[in-house]
């Protein structure tokens, strides 16, 4: 293989990009699907298209071409490279789908299971483990399947997890696929090189467009295409290689997101929330609690992740033989790490967290019944201020002293009866539209973490169950939103204290036949 493949696979994957991003940006703000709707856990408020996986996946398609052109395949790896594209296009249209229509966590992992399974069926399999200190093959026999499976699904999740943060999967999904093209010239495979180099071009690409702050997202779609495509290519290094090179490698290279990744499904276990919710409590989101720029935050994970880097090409340049010196290395790193930023001390508190997780849990596992009630009433209710009053009782029941919601139109607050306003802990959430809540709970009732954990549920509760009335009626979400003459006369007969100041809201009294009436006071 000359020097003119690698170069021409990669000056298309960085074309096709370059080319396609601006376009799929703009139609997207035109067409208005900027965003896909009901992202509590997103920090953008600005609209920002989630569809950059597109043009991922057709330089994907153009480089797949040319590869297949520039290094034909002879015996069974053509079916290799066959299942190679249709297994990484399925991952694609599943985040695809997710993006314009949200699945579901447990419908997404059923996905990515089924499409594993089919891409361990082609042909692509991990059918032994070759130990990097012994040289000595163990045959996987049955357990091949399970391993294929859990490896292919992890990696694809594991690139999506990452996503929170802008530039931060391009970036460290670049430097994964430029280790993958060199472990593929190192053992010798035309088709993973290539295919590797020119997704490399193409996800540099993307990043001038999505380094902070973003233009575009690569959304679900383009993690999952970037995750499968790391582990298939592993794969079928491994096949030449010492597993050291071909799965070792790319597990170091991984080291900060598969740690960002175990560390969130601890924090929820704990908590007993599902281990598919989103939060913003993930190491870039904590490096910006720390007063890190979108920028410098990006920056400081792409320092940790070359160090990384450099660590699995020292795996595969070594064939396994140093991996415990780097493996020291690594975790030495990740202490002195997570010493500056202050994460070590967490850890250490680890035993008094287990300690009270079990509390944690009740009021977690309360606190989303109440969630799912209150996104059920908001398919009965026919006004926002009919949904409002549903999520006083919620905020009751939670234990809150005071609840105040803004909306574009107003505001209304609720207190409980013969509370301290002055002498209250508070919290406040901007959520997507313009809302913003903020709640208040007395230190006795509520302490520190317990209240942090119940305001963010709590944010999340409201912002769903409205998100879904606004879905099902297609009205802007202010207090003055009704849905039938009923609903209205009702409403008016309620002292709120808020002054409407949408100038539709008129109009809409006029259009359901009501008689003019005095503003609201």
């Amino acid at each position: 293989m000359s020097y003119f493949h690698p170069l021409l696979c990669i000056v298309l994957g960085f074309a096709t990009c370059w080319w396609l991003i601006p376009i799929i940006r703009r139609r997207a703000l035109l067409g208005g699907d900027a965003r896909r709707a009901g992202q509590f856990h997103h920090a953008h408020k600005s609209p920002v298209p989630r569809l950059g996986g597109i043009a991922l996946a057709m330089a994907f398609v153009v480089v797949a071409a040319a590869s297949l052109i520039l290094a034909p395949s002879a015996g069974g790896t053509g079916r290799n490279c066959v299942v190679t594209v249709l297994g990484s296009l399925a991952m694609f249209g599943l985040g695809l789908w997710d993006d314009f229509r949200s699945l579901g966590g447990k419908v997404k992992l059923l996905g990515q299971i089924l499409i594993a399974s089919g891409i361990y069926f082609g042909g692509i399999q991990i059918e032994l483990f070759k130990n990097p200190l012994t040289n000595t093959p163990l045959e996987l026999g049955v357990f091949g399947y399970v391993a294929t499976v859990l490896w292919l699904v992890t990696l694809t999740n594991v690139i999506n997890l990452i996503d929170g943060i802008d530039g931060l999967a391009g970036g460290i999904g670049f430097m994964l696929m430029c280790l993958l093209a060199h472990v593929g010239m190192g053992v010798d495979l035309a088709f993973p090189t290539l295919l590797a180099a020119g997704v490399a071009a193409a996800l540099l690409g993307f990043l001038y467009y999505n380094f902070p702050p973003a233009k575009i997202y690569m959304g679900d779609g383009g993690a999952y295409l970037i995750g499968s495509l790391i582990g298939i290519l592993s794969i079928l290094n491994s096949h030449k290689g010492s597993v050291a090179a071909a799965l070792l490698a790319p597990m170091f290279a991984l080291a900060l997101p598969l740690l960002d990744v175990g560390l969130a499904i601890g924090r929820r276990v704990l908590k007993g929330l599902p281990i598919f919710r989103p939060d913003r409590k993930h190491i870039h989101h904590q490096l910006l609690d720390f007063g890190f720029s979108r920028e410098r935050a990006v920056l400081v994970l792409y320092m940790i992740s070359f160090f990384c880097l450099f660590l699995a090409f020292g795996v595969f340049w070594s064939q396994g033989r140093m991996l415990p010196l780097l493996l020291g290395f690594l975790v030495l790193a990740f202490v002195v790490a997570g010493r500056s930023c202050g994460f070590i001390r967490e850890w250490f508190a680890l035993g008094t967290r287990l300690a009270k997780s079990l509390a944690l849990r009740r009021e977690t596992r309360y606190a989303l019944t109440l969630g799912q009630w209150l996104e059920m009433e908001a398919e009965r209710r026919d006004s926002v201020f009919g949904l409002w009053q549903d999520y006083q009782f919620v905020v009751k029941k939670l234990g809150f002293s005071e609840v105040k919601l803004e909306l574009p139109d107003g505001a209304n607050t609720w207190s409980a009866t013969g509370c301290d306003t002055s002498q209250l802990r508070r919290s406040r959430h901007e959520l997507n539209g313009g809302a913003v809540v903020e709640f208040a709970a007395d230190a006795t009732v509520l302490p520190g973490k317990l209240f942090e954990l119940l305001a963010e549920l709590a944010a999340e509760t409201w912002h769903k169950a409205a998100s879904r009335w606004q879905e099902l009626n297609q009205l802007p979400l202010n207090f003055a939103s009704v849905t039938s003459p009923e609903a209205l006369m009702h409403q008016r007969k309620i002292t709120r204290p808020y002054a409407p100041t949408d100038t539709d809201w008129w109009t809409r009294v006029q259009r359901l036949g009501l008689p003019s009436a005095p503003t609201p006071s």
